[in-house]
């Protein structure tokens, strides 16, 4: 019985420690994530500042991923971690027999507790950082919408994914006073914290807009100001903004260099929503141009941002616009079309991690059944007799 019970808690530990391990999992780890993180420490050095031959340039880049690695290191931990990779070559390479040298295997001790040291040190760290970053996460989380808009004859569905911790695509659906609703997309340059940090600039000064004038022109022009002002002209943002009648489908809009929403109407074309424009926030001064159009009943729109179309597979091929359009050119609900996009894009990028954020809203206007005892369409057939008796 103590056997079985100690094997069972052997099992069970070992599942629990090997919990979600893939089967290409140490592939990634040796190739992609090795070479990524070689990149990263090195990115500091040009490949064509190495010398040539391999022996020579063994050395060189062994000497720039080690600085790379030890200047990123605070100087008492660089120092912890030179003084563990110089005690490796006595442990190693002088004999036991050397006078006054200490035991090489208490040495190589050492030098292990000292590297683990380093790791505990820094994995600490990281776990410190990864909890603020997931705060800030759910900080994100609270400015993008939870759920769809309760709006009669309206299908919404949309989704939401990051690259990293913390995004930079934003979308949301804001109703106005006078009963219209703001649709809105967005992508804020860059990725993480700093893409994250713009669209929250860019979320406040978007709702100060809508309180002054929820026109497109006056929204992107405002919008516009504030991310110029920001003092960084890397901190750029794409944008859609419409104004949505929902009484009547109709729609005003801008597009400042965002990928163009995709409008299939119900004989199953599609057109594209949108006009060249630079990205709100490089400029000071920005021409905005607006445009109109219409949602008829059956008719559905797709907003989306450019992680979407830029996704790649294994073989760097992207997903393209084509793909896209053809998915959404086939029709059906919200939902139908939303996860039908998803699904080919999922099946297309395989286990290729994802490189950027990718929002995808889709907007149907469906149409309304008739109201009781309402006057009937032109052409429709008159309502049936109520032939229906009733007892005294």
């Amino acid at each position: 019985m103590i056997g079985a019970e100690r094997f069972r808690r052997i099992e069970r530990f070992v599942r629990e420690y090997t919990a979600g391990l893939g089967g290409r999992d140490f592939q990634h780890m040796f190739g992609r994530d090795a070479t990524r993180a070689v990149e990263v420490l090195t990115r500091e050095h040009s490949p064509s500042e190495a010398p040539q031959g391999r022996f020579a340039n063994w050395l060189y880049r062994a000497r720039v991923l080690f600085l790379g690695l030890s200047y990123r290191l605070s100087p008492p931990r660089r120092i912890l971690f030179a003084v563990a990779l110089i005690l490796v070559v006595p442990a190693l390479f002088i004999p036991d027999e050397v006078d006054g040298w200490a035991d090489p295997k208490v040495v190589l001790l050492i030098s292990i507790t000292a590297l683990v040291l380093l790791l505990i040190l820094e994995l600490a760290d990281r776990i410190v950082v990864r909890d603020e970053l997931e705060v800030a996460r759910e900080l994100q989380s609270d400015l993008l919408p939870k759920s769809p808009p309760q709006i009669e004859g309206y299908e919404f569905a949309f989704s939401y994914r990051t690259a990293n911790t913390i995004g930079g695509d934003y979308f949301d659906f804001l109703p106005l006073a006078d009963g219209k609703l703001a649709l809105i997309t967005g992508d804020a340059s860059g990725h993480g914290i700093a893409a994250g940090l713009l669209m929250a600039i860019a979320n406040a000064s978007l709702k100060l807009a809508l309180e002054l004038d929820p026109t497109p022109k006056a929204v992107m022009t405002l919008l516009n100001q504030a991310l110029y002002r920001s003092g960084d002209r890397r901190a750029f943002m794409t944008l859609f903004y419409s104004v949505l009648d929902p009484s009547t489908g109709s729609m005003e809009y801008a597009c400042s260099g965002h990928p163009y929403p995709i409008l299939r109407h119900r004989d199953g074309s599609v057109e594209e929503l949108g006009t060249g424009s630079f990205p709100l926030g490089i400029r000071e001064q920005i021409e905005v141009s607006t445009s109109q159009a219409r949602l008829e009943d059956g008719d559905l729109i797709v907003l989306y941002t450019d992680g979407i179309p830029e996704a790649v597979d294994d073989h760097d091929r992207n997903f393209g616009f084509d793909r896209l359009r053809r998915v959404v050119a086939q029709g059906g609900s919200a939902k139908t079309v939303h996860d039908g996009v998803l699904s080919l894009l999922e099946r297309f990028v395989g286990e290729t991690p994802t490189h950027d954020d990718r929002s995808l809203v889709v907007i149907k206007r469906v149409k309304l059944p008739p109201v009781p005892g309402s006057t009937p369409e032109p052409g429709a057939p008159p309502p049936l007799p109520n032939t229906l008796a009733t007892k005294d």
